[in-house]
């Protein structure tokens, strides 16, 4: 977690006595990761945590991969969804290892129980929809581009606003989209989202001056944190590749008060200050968030290069030890043939890839590019679900397979207006 901070009620010092109104003592939970040497939080409850019952199992979390023995770049396109579930039901994942499973939602309806995934992480990125997300380390607003970490144990329940017609992509219609539409990056290899080390200082964990964020863009938990209520509470917990349902006879947020450096948090993606250069910058600049044997980057507008001769579109490359995946946010498209917002692309480990043929000469003498994406790099490879094949393109492939052209025969897979897009 970026920093230690506090909310709420607690005593003056750790593991003493502290009273309710009543005068029962409040139940104290230490709350933290790799057995009480990593990051924690100390919360106190209304009643004990333990208090729970049902101990049912629901269904099957474990993802079946396909075609894991192919190698070729991918497109999927994430628009033809229609709204299903809500928003841990409504979840499908598209691409995974041993080391992330990378998902879609659409949700139909609000969440009528609180959540609790005791795997793994859950990284959210809201490209539609707004609403409110209730934790026991209190309350988190959410909108439109915003990502939203949820550690692992974190007990939560996301409530959705109504998404106005005026918020919908073109031609979406209420019935395909009524709440919203986010990703989600669930950490399965017990790892925890943390900032690029290399933008944090090794003394005291502050963000240090040349980070694209710092603690400032954060937006924490807030009031109202308390629901002091008794009743039959579901709690469904995802754990042994299996949702879980238990039963709380009060509800499970009756938290007063907590401290430490273990919380849920939200950042905006435009809130991230691109890191520009003489001649193109690598991915890594646009790093956002670090996990076991991947990353998580932001690609937003920015100025391009400055040198006089600079090729503002990527060159062409083999990262040979990472697939690459982008989920396309918004912007100029017209670099990367038949992309458009809400693809998916990925491009893996051992296959070089680059700009499409025709879009290196169309971007010389450009100064900005208005593309957002956000992109997924993992150090082993990915493989698709059945769901993701269904919203495959076969042809993707091919796109590339056309020669370079004269600066007078630049065709009209470029940019025609002052932008041009860096996709990697």
């Amino acid at each position: 977690m970026p920093y230690y901070t506090t909310l709420g009620e607690i005593p003056p010092t750790r593991h003493i006595q502290f009273r309710r109104p009543d005068g029962a003592l409040y139940s104290e939970e230490v709350f933290g990761t790799e057995g009480f040497v990593g990051p924690t939080s100390t919360l106190y409850h209304i009643h004990p945590p333990t208090q729970v019952s049902g101990w049912k199992n629901l269904y099957s979390t474990k993802v079946e991969y396909v075609e894991q023995s192919v190698m070729r770049m991918r497109h999927l396109n994430t628009n033809p969804l229609h709204a299903e579930g809500d928003a841990v039901t409504g979840r499908k994942v598209i691409l995974g290892n041993n080391d992330v499973e990378m998902s879609i939602c659409q949700p139909a309806e609000q969440m009528l129980y609180h959540y609790k995934n005791g795997q793994g992480d859950d990284l959210l990125f809201f490209h539609y929809g707004s609403g409110t997300i209730h934790t026991q380390f209190g309350t988190l607003t959410f909108g439109k581009k915003d990502y939203v970490v949820l550690p692992k144990g974190i007990i939560y329940k996301i409530v959705f606003n109504e998404l106005a017609d005026a918020d919908r992509p073109e031609g979406v219609t209420r019935e395909q989209m009524p709440l919203g539409k986010f990703l989600c990056f669930e950490t399965m290899n017990t790892s925890h989202y943390g900032p690029p080390p290399r933008y944090v200082s090794k003394a005291n964990g502050q963000f240090l001056e040349h980070a694209p964020y710092c603690e400032r863009d954060f937006r924490i938990p807030q009031m109202p944190l308390v629901f002091d209520e008794k009743g039959d509470y579901e709690v469904r917990i995802k754990a042994r590749d299996s949702v879980h349902s238990y039963i709380y006879p009060y509800h499970p947020l009756d938290v007063v008060g907590w401290d430490g450096c273990y919380y849920p948090y939200c950042f905006n993606i435009d809130s991230f200050a691109p890191i520009v250069g003489k001649t193109h910058m690598p991915p890594p600049i646009h790093q956002t968030f670090e996990a076991h044997n991947f990353v998580i980057c932001s690609f937003c507008p920015r100025l391009l290069d400055f040198h006089p001769l600079a090729i503002p579109v990527p060159y062409n490359h083999s990262n040979l030890d990472s697939d690459e995946v982008l989920y396309y946010v918004e912007g100029n498209y017209k670099a990367r043939r038949g992309i458009v917002s809400g693809s998916i692309s990925l491009h893996p480990q051992g296959i070089a890839h680059g700009p499409h043929p025709g879009t290196v000469e169309a971007s010389l003498g450009k100064e900005k590019t208005d593309e957002l994406a956000v992109m997924c790099d993992t150090f082993r490879p990915l493989f698709p679900t059945k769901f993701a094949l269904d919203i495959d393109d076969p042809h993707y492939p091919e796109s590339w397979r056309t020669d370079h052209h004269a600066p007078g025969e630049v065709k009209a897979a470029g940019n025609q207006d002052d932008t041009v897009n860096t996709w990697t």
